[in-house]
């Protein structure tokens, strides 16, 4: 394997290069319920565009969930709910990150809808929708950070030691903890070249795992309770009300990887787990162990995502919900 691998990306990430050459004021953005590879990439991408004079903003549709705020120690990721009117009309450069969803993009898809500004999308989804982007997309990689591993070294954008803390917690999240298919040995030469910076893999892992509250332990302990098996045992599902979140005093971001506990059941091919929002809708989320593609499923219910994890947001009651979704998914193991 040549020692410049990532020269051999798919995507163009010299056309990117040149296309951003005019452009002086962008924000990023990226999908409500933010996770690591989404935070981690917008924070990796504004500190290289700042290294190439650019100013740069980062405006989600929806608040940081507090496990991850470690990430953005400078607190500069902002909440479209705390952005005064027409705080957009100055930029001339949007990027959307981790998503091609007008659905994902919540609040902020009437901004960028109606902005002038030149559209990018950096993103490793399959399902996505027509955002008037140019696309810079490779759904084969494992991460949006592996992405923008791949747009640094390529364009020979400086990596330090605070992009590379990002890029790694994008990378790992994502590909959970490296254990998923996706994975192939070029990323681990970019977590490789990662460490070699300064990234401490043990205190990464720490800040990501070992920081949980007694009142998600709670939570969890909770719905692991009712996990139900159906299709003679090959699917394995949960739920999450809002009494709940109030009984255990534990968030939304505190369901992050307990669909995954379902998938632990032997013989499992499916899991899901229902949570349920404030407005009653409900989240679904879907993980496969790779006989059947979960994105599919997902897009029946307006979601998207990857093969092997997906989700979707759907409409109420919990109870119902639950009910039409098993009905659905059971038919399409058959």
């Amino acid at each position: 394997m040549s020692v410049d691998w990532w020269k051999q990306s798919p995507v163009p990430w010299q056309s990117l290069a040149t296309e951003l050459i005019p452009l002086k004021k962008i924000f990023l953005s990226s999908h409500l319920r933010p996770d690591a590879d989404a935070l981690g990439s917008e924070l990796a991408l504004a500190d290289m565009l700042r290294q190439l004079g650019k100013e740069v903003t980062i405006v989600n549709p929806g608040a940081s969930p507090d496990h991850l705020m470690f990430l953005d120690k400078k607190r500069e990721i902002r909440s479209i709910a705390d952005c005064a009117p027409g705080w957009s009309k100055d930029y001339d450069g949007i990027i959307v990150l981790d998503t091609s969803s007008w659905q994902q993009l919540g609040e902020l898809a009437a901004v960028i809808k109606n902005s002038p500004a030149k559209k990018f999308v950096i993103d490793h989804h399959l399902s996505g929708d027509d955002l008037g982007a140019l696309e810079f997309k490779d759904t084969s990689s494992p991460a949006t950070g592996c992405l923008l591993f791949e747009l640094a070294k390529n364009l020979g954008w400086q990596i330090n030691l605070e992009v590379a803390n990002s890029l790694f917690a994008a990378i790992c999240t994502d590909t959970g903890w490296f254990r998923f298919p996706a994975t192939t040995s070029n990323t681990y030469r970019s977590i490789a070249e990662l460490i070699d910076i300064g990234v401490e893999p043990h205190a990464m892992y720490r800040e990501l795992y070992e920081q949980g509250s007694l009142s998600k332990l709670q939570l969890s302990g909770t719905v692991l309770t009712r996990v139900q098996v159906d299709a003679e045992g090959r699917l394995a599902y949960t739920y999450v009300s809002q009494d709940d979140f109030k009984k255990t005093k534990s968030h939304p971001a505190d369901t992050e990887n307990l669909v995954n506990e379902c998938l632990k059941i032997m013989g499992t091919e499916i899991a899901m787990i229902f949570v349920e929002q404030m407005n009653r809708t409900v989240k679904i989320s879907f993980r496969s162990r790779g006989q059947y593609d979960v994105a599919k499923i997902a897009e029946k219910f307006s979601g998207g995502g990857h093969k092997l994890a997906s989700g979707a947001t759907t409409s109420g009651p919990l109870t119902e919900c639950i009910t039409n979704v098993v009905t659905y998914v059971k038919s399409a193991m058959l």
